[in-house]
C-alpha cells in the first residue's frame, strides 16, 4: 500500500519549519505512512539512515523517553554538528507524559511534549515529524501551543480507491462494506481471523486507551454498550438524552446525559467516531440538539454489532461521510423545511433531510445516497430536498446499483457510488 495522498502531503511540507502532526485512529497506518513509506522516499533522494531519528513511544523498550526531558536528550545526542538535515520521526507522542519540572521544586509547572518540540524546532538543521492517535493531545490548542509551527496531516483508514486497488478477491465492494479499511486485514484470509482482529481492536486499544488516558477504572460494560448504540444508531439523528434514555430501556441501566456526552467525546478524541451536525440550508446556519455519529470505519462499526445488523443504506452512508472527510470537505447532515397546505387549505411545515452538505473552500455540493432510484416514485423521494434548494450549487445522488452518470431535467447528477468512490468524477482528488 502506497497511500499516495499522504505521502504527497509529507512531501509537499518536507523541511516547511513546521512539525508535521500526522494524526489518525491507531492501526490505520500513520506509522507505516512514516516509518517505511516516507523513509524509502528520504532515502530515494540520498537521505543517509544516520539523519533519520526514530523512535516509537509506545515500545515498552522506549519507556524512558516518555519523560519529556530525557526524550529531548536523546533526540540532541544523535544530532550531529554538520549541515545536514536531521529528519526526526516520534510515533505516538501522545505516550510522553506530563511531568513538574524538576528544576523548581515549589512550582506547579508542567513540562510536556510540547516543550521538547518547540526546544527542537530552534535546531536549524532539524526537521519534525509526530504521529499521535488522540485529538485531544493534538487538538487545535496543541497546535497552537507549537506557537503556529504545527501543521497537521489527518491520515484514515483505506479509502475504498486504496482498497480495490490491492484486493486481490473478486467481490472487493462487499469485502469493503463488510470488513472495512483497517490496512492489516488486507494479510488475513478467512472471515473469522478478520472478525477477530476487529474486535481486538477494541478490547486490547481502542478501549484500554481511552480507560487509561481518561482515568476511567470500571466503567467497561457502559463504553462498550455506548459503542453498540451508536453503531446501531449510525444515519439515526440522536443526542446525548436519546442514548441515555436507550440505556435505560434496554439495558434497564440509569445513566445521566452528560456521562454519556462526556463517553462519546471520548470516542471521538481516540478518533474512533465523529459527530456531524445539522445544518439549515435555507437558512444556512447550524440548528438543533441532534446529530448523527459515524464510525471512522465501517469494519469497526460492523464489528461492534457481530457482522448483524447489516442496512446497506446506513453503511453506505458511513463510506460516503468517510470519503468526503478523505477528500478535505467539511460535512454536515442538511435539513431543509418548508412551507405548504394540505387538502383542508391548512398551512402545514414539512422537513426534508439532505444526506450531506460538502464544502471545501469556495466549493460546496449536496449529497444524497440511495440503494436505487430505477423506480420514479422512489427516485421523486430522493431528490424531494434537492430539486428545492435553488442555489447553482453540486447537487449529487450516490446510487448503490451500477447506473451510467446522468443528469435530470433539474440539473441533479446521479452517478454509482462505487464509480464516485473510485474518483471518477470531477470531485475526485
Amino acid at each position: 500500500m502506497k497511500r499516495p495522498v499522504y505521502l504527497e502531503a509529507l512531501k509537499r511540507k518536507k523541511e516547511n519549519s513546521l512539525v508535521k502532526v500526522i494524526t489518525g485512529i491507531r492501526r490505520c497506518g500513520k506509522s507505516y505512512l512514516l516509518f517505511t513509506l516516507y523513509h524509502e522516499y528520504l532515502n530515494s533522494i540520498g537521505v543517509k539512515d544516520e539523519q533519520i531519528i526514530e523512535l516509537a513511544l509506545d515500545d515498552d523498550e522506549n519507556i524512558q523517553y516518555r519523560n519529556p526531558l530525557e526524550l529531548g536528550k536523546f533526540i540532541r545526542s544523535k544530532i550531529s554538528d554538520n549541515e545536514k538535515m536531521h529528519y526526526v520521526f516520534l510515533d505516538e507522542i501522545q505516550k510522553v507524559a506530563e511531568i513538574k519540572n524538576p528544576y523548581l521544586p515549589d512550582s506547579e509547572e508542567k513540562i510536556t511534549f510540547v516543550d521538547t518540540l518547540n526546544g527542537l524546532m530552534k535546531i536549524k538543521n532539524v526537521d519534525i515529524y509526530v504521529t499521535g492517535s488522540n485529538s485531544k493531545m493534538l487538538s487545535s490548542d496543541i497546535l497552537t501551543e507549537f506557537r503556529g509551527r504545527g501543521d497537521e496531516i489527518r491520515v484514515h483508514p483505506l479509502s475504498y480507491r486504496e482498497f480495490s486497488s490491492a484486493y486481490m478477491g473478486k467481490n472487493a465492494w462487499y469485502e469493503y462494506m463488510t470488513y472495512g479499511g483497517m490496512p492489516f486485514l488486507m494479510q488475513l484470509d478467512s472471515a473469522q481471523d478478520k472478525s477477530k482482529y476487529l474486535h481486538d481492536l477494541f478490547d486490547k486499544i481502542y478501549l484500554s486507551d481511552v480507560m487509561a488516558r481518561n482515568k476511567i477504572l470500571s466503567e467497561k460494560g457502559t463504553l462498550d454498550d455506548l459503542l453498540d448504540f451508536s453503531a446501531s444508531s449510525v444515519g439515526s439523528l440522536v443526542n446525548a438524552t436519546t442514548l441515555a434514555n436507550t440505556f435505560k430501556s434496554v439495558k434497564k441501566k440509569k445513566i445521566d446525559d452528560e456521562t454519556v456526552r462526556t463517553y462519546l467525546g471520548h470516542f471521538a478524541e481516540a478518533f474512533m467516531i465523529e459527530q456531524v451536525k445539522r445544518y439549515d440550508v435555507k437558512g444556512k446556519k447550524h440548528i438543533g440538539a441532534l446529530y448523527k455519529y459515524y464510525f471512522e470505519d465501517v469494519g469497526l462499526r460492523n464489528a461492534r454489532l457481530n457482522f448483524r445488523q447489516q442496512e446497506e443504506n446506513h453503511i453506505i452512508e458511513n463510506i460516503v461521510y468517510n470519503e468526503l472527510k478523505i477528500r478535505g470537505y467539511d460535512v454536515d447532515v442538511g435539513a431543509y423545511e418548508y412551507n405548504s397546505k394540505n387538502s383542508l387549505g391548512q398551512s402545514i411545515r414539512t422537513k426534508l433531510e439532505v444526506d450531506f452538505v460538502a464544502s471545501r473552500g469556495s466549493e460546496k455540493m449536496y449529497i444524497q445516497v440511495a440503494l436505487s432510484v430505477s423506480e420514479e416514485e422512489k427516485r421523486q423521494q430522493e431528490i424531494n430536498s434537492l430539486r428545492r434548494i435553488k442555489d447553482s450549487f453540486r447537487k449529487l445522488v450516490l446510487v448503490k446499483e451500477p447506473v451510467l452518470p446522468w443528469q435530470d431535467e433539474n440539473g441533479i447528477e446521479y452517478m454509482g457510488i462505487e464509480q464516485w468512490l473510485l474518483g471518477n468524477d470531477e470531485g475526485a482528488l
